[in-house]
């Protein structure tokens, strides 16, 4: 009987989990081992008193029975996968084996346009996720320390960069850094060069779109940490200060502890998050000195006139499979963590 019950309060869950997670992913999964059929080219020769001509054009009907016919397109394994648009496996031995070390190696890297756009990924996730943990961390014991007098109007500034949406504040930074505004204005002061562009520099690009990263998921880690240490028993902190502990100590040795699986549970979200950036980029049209793996998706899907699904899904695939690897080691130390507290 309890069984019976549990299955049945698990049953909405569990159908919205495979209607729209994992129906969503298996089709994509197939979609990525087809290609689009190639048009059909049809060579006419016309004869005239100068000689004989060949043309080629395309048979329309025939195509587009073709399509019909075979509406995911000619089977091609995991032929894409490792194709020059994605893991370029050839291209990238080629690339080791003509390299003279580590710098020329990534360079080389960074010409194929997958890992252009995972390099990116990779550094704005591993920069970002550690900066808004330890930062809201921060923010969250700072605003706890506040006289109560004080703390509604810290907590509604500090969620202010959550509350705007994404595109509006990454447009309001855009005007900001550019020649004419304010940062960009004053950078070209500071250096003395009124040539000085952050949108003409793909480094400087490159922390920009970090910054806002932070700055806009910085709330969400505040909030929660907030939340947490206001379930943080008050007997714990007490009896360290009676033995003598200051309050880096209390910090280290009590605080963190007791936040540890909230620290789980924020570092997955942030990195399912961070791992597929977009509109940041879009906002910034930062295209040109950045790309993601979301936006190399909207690249195939955008691609005029003959969308690119097999491309973009296989890209998806890799990331679903990226986002997995990371979120891994996290999981993991999670479970490890429910099992000790268990026994």
């Amino acid at each position: 009987m309890k069984h019976r019950t549990f299955f049945w309060f698990i049953l909405p869950t569990l159908t919205a989990m495979i209607l729209f997670i994992a129906l969503p992913i298996v089709s994509v999964m197939i979609q990525s081992l087809f290609v689009q059929h190639e048009q059909v080219l049809v060579i006419s020769k016309s004869c005239g008193p100068f000689g004989c001509q060949e043309t080629t054009s395309i048979d329309t009907e025939a195509t587009a029975a073709l399509r019909e016919a075979q509406p995911l397109g000619r089977f091609n394994g995991l032929g894409t996968y490792f194709d020059r648009s994605h893991l370029a496996t050839a291209e990238v031995a080629e690339i080791w084996r003509t390299s003279e070390g580590l710098g020329s190696f990534l360079s080389g890297l960074m010409d194929l346009k997958f890992y252009k756009a995972m390099i990116f990924t990779l550094t704005y996730t591993f920069t970002v996720t550690p900066l808004v943990l330890i930062l809201g961390l921060a923010v969250a014991v700072g605003v706890n320390n506040l006289p109560n007098a004080l703390r509604g109007v810290a907590i509604f500034i500090s969620l202010l960069p959550f509350l705007v949406a994404t595109i509006v504040g990454s447009m309001i930074l855009s005007w900001m850094v550019d020649g004419e505004g304010i940062i960009g204005a004053t950078l070209q002061n500071i250096f003395n060069d009124p040539t000085l562009s952050i949108k003409a520099s793909t480094p400087l690009m490159w922390i920009m779109l970090i910054v806002y990263g932070v700055w806009h998921t910085l709330p969400f880690s505040f909030i929660t940490f907030y939340a947490g240490l206001q379930t943080v028993p008050q007997d714990t902190l007490e009896a360290a200060r009676v033995d003598g502990a200051n309050k880096w100590q209390t910090m280290i040795n009590v605080v963190v502890p007791h936040l540890m699986p909230l620290v789980s549970f924020v570092t997955l979200m942030l990195l399912m998050d961070n791992f597929r950036v977009f509109e940041p980029i879009i906002s910034f049209q930062a295209e040109a000195h950045a790309q993601s793996l979301s936006t190399f998706i909207q690249s195939d899907l955008k691609e005029a006139g003959n969308p690119l699904y097999a491309s973009a899904s296989a890209t998806s695939m890799l990331t679903i499979i990226g986002v997995v690897i990371l979120l891994t080691p996290v999981l993991i130390r999670t479970w490890r963590d429910f099992n000790r507290k268990a026994h």
